[in-house]
């Protein structure tokens, strides 16, 4: 687990330094057309029961079906005492920059609806506590420092209550 929490970090620190630095023209209001994918960490899990599981990991992807409304999916997994919590589901997201007069298009806020699959396993065996579809909610922001890399940070009732991390827009 340390390496793979290890080769995140590296792979973020990667991404980031590549990208040009403050860009004076960002550009990057959500549009129609856009794909944004993101990974991030996080902090809560939404596992109340299971106790430490260490820090949830996951990551996105968002395809923008009208300059406000955009949908995708998201995955990510939580991991520890023998125990590890994976989800993996649909989300779709309204983007409020129009609707609350945003003029920074830097920055990109939205909330929005998810359906998810949740899976525990114990030691490598799947039991049914907990498992099954769930329905979850979310709201966060990103900030772009250029027209294509920025970072993110997100509270919802998927695999953790706070995530954080960054974005890629394609």
């Amino acid at each position: 687990m340390k390496k793979l929490y290890f080769t995140f970090i590296a792979l973020t620190s990667f991404l980031f330094l590549s990208q040009s630095t403050m860009a004076q023209d960002v550009n990057t209001s959500f549009q129609e057309g856009d794909v944004v994918i993101n990974a991030g960490l996080g902090l809560g899990t939404t596992f109340a029961f299971t106790g430490s599981l260490g820090i949830p990991l996951g990551g996105g992807v968002e395809y923008g079906i009208t300059d406000a409304i955009g949908v995708g999916g998201e995955a990510g997994f939580a991991s520890g005492g023998g125990l590890t919590v994976f989800y993996i589901g649909a989300k779709g997201s309204y983007h409020f920059n129009d609707l609350f007069n945003i003029e920074d298009e830097a920055w990109d806020v939205y909330g929005g609806l998810g359906l998810y699959y949740r899976s525990f396993n114990v030691s490598g065996i799947n039991f049914g506590l907990g498992s099954g579809i769930t329905a979850g909610i979310h709201a966060g922001a990103r900030y772009y420092f250029s027209d294509s890399f920025g970072v993110y940070a997100e509270l919802g009732n998927s695999y953790a209550w706070l995530k954080a991390g960054v974005v890629l827009k394609l």
